[in-house]
């Protein structure tokens, strides 16, 4: 299952959805496109295979945490960023010859029953939620670690179905 660490990954539905990461072969995919030193580090030097990761849809109407996602390989350069018509393309990487950033892949390991909004764990019902990264004011981080304690009470708010 997990050593204990957990995190959460935010991205854009309209970009990559839980629903795309379901429709994959093995529901498997490769988690490209991080142009974030403090998120690539988190990759590159905590991501370990069997982790698991909240799976978080950002830039919509209602931000939620839509399902979990596990870690089934980690990190390893993120050939996009060599590719001059990807959209993750890094002019520096190129100069370079080799990759300045990473990537993981992740697998479909359980959605929720239903979403878990940005506002419901913002609510103050949730007590072991006050301090966790993402609902701190201006926390834009794509990657973001997750306690145990943060990990276990979103659990408690809504039913999560493995895959």
């Amino acid at each position: 299952m997990s050593d204990g660490l957990y995190w959460l990954m935010k991205t854009e539905p309209d970009t990559f959805s839980f629903d795309d990461l379901l429709s994959r072969p093995q529901q498997t995919e490769g988690w490209e496109g991080v142009r974030n030193y403090m998120a690539r580090n988190f990759m590159r030097d905590q991501f370990k295979v069997g982790q698991l990761v909240f799976f978080y849809h950002s830039r919509i109407e209602e931000p939620a945490i839509v399902g979990v996602a596990q870690i089934v390989k980690e990190a390893y350069p993120d050939e996009a960023a060599l590719d001059l018509k990807s959209p993750y393309f890094d002019a520096k990487s190129l100069a370079k010859g080799e990759s300045r950033w990473c990537m993981v892949d992740v697998k479909a390991y359980g959605q929720f029953e239903r979403p878990i909004t940005l506002k419901e764990l913002k609510s103050t019902a949730v007590k072991d939620l006050q301090n966790m990264a993402l609902i701190k004011p201006g926390q834009r981080l794509s990657i973001q670690p997750v306690t145990k304690k943060e990990w276990d009470a979103v659990l408690k708010i809504s039913l999560l179905k493995r895959i």
